[in-house]
């Protein structure tokens, strides 16, 4: 089974008047869609758009893993458990919220900042929060979230007509970053997403130039 989901088709959300321009493709806020509650372990992937200055003040999460990649710009990270960061493009962040933690997102830049935010369901919850960045992931090393069971495989192809293999597992959801890419017969776009579920064999295959694809293995 594979199910394409456009960028069009994303929940509108954020506040513009306040420089935030979200988009999501799972059933979110006011966008309530008791059909797309979830796929596996990924109860969201939002695209986030934060203009100079911007963010999203101090709030709570809990039962969460919370996994942030940077598509440009750099985004300020600050938490209650007292980590500061700065994540940029390339770097892999992950907090996870377990019985609960608050946290602030901003754009300190004098840069547009997007980013991609996917929060996935932990096997157990509860425990205590903990926070992770991993700088410059290369694509030969997936990232694990053994807390969901899922891994996270990025795949950056640099020119048309380059493939590369999409991991077998029981559901992987993939959620295109730039470029034109092909999954079997359906060709997508930045913001397009696939969630393939009992597929074996499938491959990327560039349309475009500098095409940039993120990847969940799911173990269910």
């Amino acid at each position: 089974m594979i199910d394409v989901r456009r960028a069009h088709e994303r929940y509108p959300g954020g506040d513009p008047e306040s420089g935030i321009a979200s988009l999501h493709a799972f059933s979110f806020g006011a966008h309530y869609d008791p059909d797309n509650l979830r796929f596996g372990a990924v109860i969201a992937c939002n695209e986030e758009r934060l203009a100079p200055g911007a963010g999203f003040d101090e709030h709570p999460h809990s039962h969460t893993e919370i996994v942030t990649w940077v598509v440009e710009g750099e985004l300020t990270h600050r938490d209650t458990t007292g980590h500061e960061t700065l994540v940029r493009p390339g770097d892999v962040q992950r907090l996870s919220s377990a019985a609960g933690v608050r946290h602030v997102e901003r754009n300190d830049g004098s840069a547009p900042l997007t980013f991609v935010q996917m929060w996935l369901a932990p096997l157990d919850p509860g425990g205590d929060p903990s926070y992770e960045i991993v700088h410059g992931i290369a694509d030969s090393t997936p990232y694990a979230v053994p807390e969901a069971g899922a891994m996270l495989h990025v795949r950056r192809l640099g020119t048309a007509g380059e493939r590369t293999a999409v991991p077998d597992a029981p559901r992987t959801y993939l959620h295109v970053v730039r470029g034109a890419v092909r999954v079997g017969s359906h060709e997508l776009e930045p913001g397009d997403s696939v969630r393939a579920e009992g597929e074996k064999g499938l491959e990327l295959d560039a349309v475009s130039a500098s095409v940039e694809v993120l990847i969940w293995e799911l173990a269910e």
